[in-house]
């Protein structure tokens, strides 16, 4: 802001002392504030300029009087437009003020209200990292019944495994026992031709002993008169037929002792397969019935594997759609914090701005009363001592203030 005031007064003449007057400089005042950052600056620039004073004087006083007082009277009228500004700005000062108070007073209670909303964020931090310490149990139990599983199913292959043995070998052993019960088919059908055989050889034999008893009955005589002495032909036949049915009765209970031998490791032997075939029949059964109840842990541990997901999925379903409301909220809560900042900027930007134009109205209402004290002390000194003179000055004053305080001031004169 800067500011100049100029009063000429001046009667002119050709010939200064043929008038008898008095020349003498009217002051002229140049002003100027400049304000900084850290101060304001004023200078005042205080020049004379010529004028005259007629020895009759009473027309040229009475203009300057006038002029002086026209001067006065506007600077008068600005000096209370200004401390009426002054009085404005005081105002709006304090309402800012009180503004500003209001301000602090809310960021307090936001700052409480900030405590609380942390206080509860960190509790659902908590329970979040509870739920995720939860999630990685259910991870681990899933993963353990899986192994489980994994076992239970190595298991289950391994027994499918030993029963798939167990039945090719009762498969064998029936096969056994079915070649044993072709062998004893055999056997029988062998001990009923032997049977057959040993009749037909008896009969054969019969047939032979009544040939020869028919050929000893018709040659009875010519034996008596031709044969010789000494020959017994009924002990022959005796010896003969002891030979044969000794010989019949050895191929017939050999054959027995075979047959029995036969049939007794063959009844061993079906009595054992029949035992292990039991024992097969027993194994097989326990071996369902593992297989069942591992099948049905199996589904039971499947079905609590999907109800665990299940869960899992529902937990972090839930959970991230709390987790993104609580983003929402601190969203929004940042933001309500942005404005309030914003704002609490702008109002003190302003309260800056209106004391910078506080210290400029006070540093100009001061000048203002330095150009009044000297204007009136110019004034006087014009009427009471009219002298001859013409002085060309200049005085400029150079005020540096902080925060409405004057810190330094200068002064230089230049003369011309």
């Amino acid at each position: 802001m800067s500011f100049e005031v100029r009063n000429f007064s001046s009667v002119s003449s050709r010939n200064p002392r043929q008038l008898g007057s008095v020349w003498r400089s009217a002051p002229l005042y140049a002003a100027s504030v400049h304000g900084g950052g850290f101060g304001n600056r004023i200078s005042v620039s205080r020049g004379f300029g010529a004028g005259a004073l007629g020895a009759s004087g009473g027309v040229g006083a009475s203009r300057i009087l006038s002029n002086e007082k026209e001067t006065m009277q506007d600077l008068n009228e600005r000096l209370s437009a200004y401390l009426e500004k002054v009085r404005q700005l005081e105002a709006a000062n304090n309402h800012l003020e009180i503004e500003i108070k209001k301000i602090l007073e809310v960021k307090g209670s936001c700052d409480r209200n900030w405590n609380e909303q942390e206080d509860i964020l960190s509790k659902l931090r908590q329970q979040v990292f509870e739920m995720i310490v939860e999630n990685a149990n259910l991870d681990l139990q899933i993963d353990n019944a899986q192994l489980a599983a994994n076992d239970f199913k190595i298991k289950w292959d391994a027994e499918l495994s030993i029963r798939q043995s167990v039945e090719m070998d009762i498969n064998a052993l029936r096969k056994q026992i079915d070649d044993n019960n072709i062998g004893r088919l055999h056997l029988e059908s062998e001990i009923e031709s032997l049977k057959e055989e040993l009749i037909y050889i008896r009969k054969n034999h019969d047939e032979e002993v009544r040939a020869l008893q028919a050929q000893i009955g018709s040659s009875s005589v010519q034996v008596e008169v031709d044969a010789v002495k000494g020959v017994d032909l009924s002990k022959m036949l005796a010896d003969i037929r002891a030979e044969y049915e000794g010989l019949a009765q050895k191929n017939k209970d050999d054959a027995e002792n075979w047959y029995k031998k036969k049939m007794e490791s063959h009844t061993i032997e079906m009595t054992q397969n029949e035992k292990a075939v039991d024992g097969f029949k027993i194994q097989i059964t326990e071996l369902r019935r593992q297989a069942q109840g591992l099948e049905i842990e199996l589904e039971s541990l499947r079905s609590m594997k999907n109800s665990l997901e299940n869960n899992l999925e529902d937990t972090e379903l839930r959970y991230q759609i709390e987790l993104d409301k609580l983003n929402g909220q601190y969203a929004m809560y940042q933001l309500e914090m942005d404005k309030v900042n914003q704002e609490m900027q702008r109002k003190a930007n302003e309260f800056n701005a209106l004391l910078n134009v506080k210290m400029k109205l006070e540093v100009e209402i001061a000048t203002y009363r330095r150009l009044l004290g000297g204007e009136e002390e110019r004034i006087m000194e014009t009427i009471k001592e009219p002298v001859t003179q013409t002085i060309v000055k200049t005085i400029e004053i150079t005020q540096q203030l902080v925060d409405g305080k004057v810190v330094s001031e200068n002064e230089s004169v230049i003369q011309g």
